[in-house]
């Protein structure tokens, strides 16, 4: 026994040594790439005050453009996903970015209706995959009791991303004129160069594999290598090995991704239409900005909280569950208190039950899926999911030109929050795990007390 000690604190040692390596190599680049992306992706919510004066949109026809970014974001998801997993996440990932640069900046060329559509559209082509790809890179880097914290870590960049696209947005507005040039082209234009500029950062620092990771040390690429290979060879011995039709169809992927279908309709539909929504508080864009940003502060505050608390107690589904619920709790009280700083209170609230089901729910399809099934599986979810981001800003916009006001939208959205949490619960158990027995060879996986994975009634 005195000699297993000495094995088992080196263990714990190059464990910590390897995955904060890890950890501070990927995950600062990988947070301000996703973060770069989420404003390219969501600034036309800013840009609407510009757009709807000039070409005098509708909130249905605001609500179809900037939905319509997931219709072309969902066709490409799936083989662009297999695209990284054949040809490495570094080529893929600068290729992705470069094209949805370029496609960001020509929206400050769109003359109506129809060219805005299109560039909405295309927008969401140049970025497929890029999402689920860094979920999927996550699998090759991380072992799976890190892995609620790594997705966390990536989310902050969309509470975050939200709260200075909301300022930044908000100051390039006031270029209104400068260089001939509205204010909304200047917002798209200037906030499409990081993404061209990160691609050649991405193609200097980032690193397909642990085999080819110079800068760690033999020892802690040997660690992590047989630590990742000892995860898989137990998650084919506990669900057996998934070629990448099978998980394509699997009830268990289907469940997850019709979780996220409804989760994504709420959070998005309330990302496209927070800042319609305050500037109902009589705001300038500038205050607007500022106000929009109190939420995602709070929800990444929140978002944070949650991803530590599901890994320590490594469980997924009831943290799912609350905070859809809480989510629930904060859109249905913001309703009746729209036009009033109350609802800033109840959307800020929202916020954190929307991104804290983020971590818990991204930590779950590792669970049973390896290799080009997760490539393909983690693609489908994502690509299903992000329908809902189609859903959530045409009804909610809908609504609003149909009632004149906000509050059927968000009750709306309500719903969605609470069919998420329910298909959980339903759908979701929770199932005790052991340590493989065959990993004797190499380090042996953690055991988790309880473990959730998807398993369809």
């Amino acid at each position: 026994m005195s000699g297993g000690i000495p094995a088992i604190a080196a263990q714990t040692e190059i464990e910590k040594r390897t995955v904060g390596k890890v950890a501070w190599r990927i995950l600062p680049l990988i947070v301000v790439i996703y973060f770069v992306a989420y404003m390219d992706r969501t600034n036309v919510g800013f840009a609407s005050f510009g757009l709807n004066r000039q070409f005098g949109f509708s909130a249905t026809l605001y609500g179809w453009g900037a939905g319509i970014f997931f219709l072309g974001y969902v066709i490409f998801e799936v083989p662009s996903n297999i695209l990284l997993e054949r040809n490495g996440a570094r080529l893929w990932i600068a290729r992705i970015m470069v094209t949805w640069g370029l496609v960001a900046g020509s929206m400050a060329f769109i003359t109506g209706p129809v060219s805005f559509l299109v560039m909405r559209f295309l927008l969401g082509v140049a970025e497929a995959g890029f999402f689920p790809g860094m979920i999927l890179y996550f699998t090759y880097w991380f072992p799976r009791r890190y892995r609620a914290r790594v997705v966390a870590a990536l989310f902050l960049a969309v509470p975050g991303s939200n709260a200075l696209t909301a300022v930044i947005s908000g100051a390039l507005l006031q270029l209104d004129g400068a260089l001939g040039l509205y204010g909304w082209q200047w917002l798209f234009v200037l906030e499409a160069v990081p993404s061209i500029c990160l691609a050649f950062a991405v193609l200097a620092l980032m690193t397909d594999r642990p085999a080819r990771a110079a800068w760690l040390a033999p020892d802690e690429r040997i660690w992590l290598e047989d630590t990742l290979e000892a995860e898989r060879r137990s998650t084919v011995g506990r669900h057996g090995h998934f070629t990448l039709r099978q998980a394509l169809t699997d009830r268990r992927v289907l469940a997850l991704a019709s979780i996220y279908f409804f989760i994504g309709t709420a959070t998005y539909g309330i990302t496209f239409f927070l800042p319609p929504i305050l500037k109902g508080l009589k705001l300038t864009d500038w205050e607007t900005g500022l106000a929009t940003a109190v939420p995602y502060v709070v929800g990444t505050v929140g978002m944070v909280a949650w991803s530590w608390s599901s890994d320590r107690r490594d469980e997924r589904r009831w943290h799912f569950v609350v905070a859809g619920l809480i989510a629930v709790l904060g859109l249905v009280t913001a309703g009746p208190m729209l036009g009033s700083l109350w609802a800033l209170t109840a959307m800020s609230v929202a916020a954190i039950g929307l991104y804290g089901t983020k971590p818990a729910f991204w930590a779950m399809p590792g669970e049973f899926l390896s290799g080009p099934a997760a490539a393909g599986g983690i693609a489908l979810i994502n690509a299903i999911g992000n329908l809902g981001g189609f859903v959530g800003p045409y009804v909610l916009g809908w609504l609003k030109d149909a009632t004149g006001t906000y509050e059927a939208g968000l009750y709306f959205l309500a719903a969605c929050a609470c069919a998420s949490a329910t298909i959980t619960l339903l759908a979701v158990r929770p199932i005790v795990s052991s340590a493989d027995p065959g990993t004797a060879a190499g380090p042996p996986v953690v055991a988790a007390t309880e473990r959730a994975r998807p398993e369809t009634v």
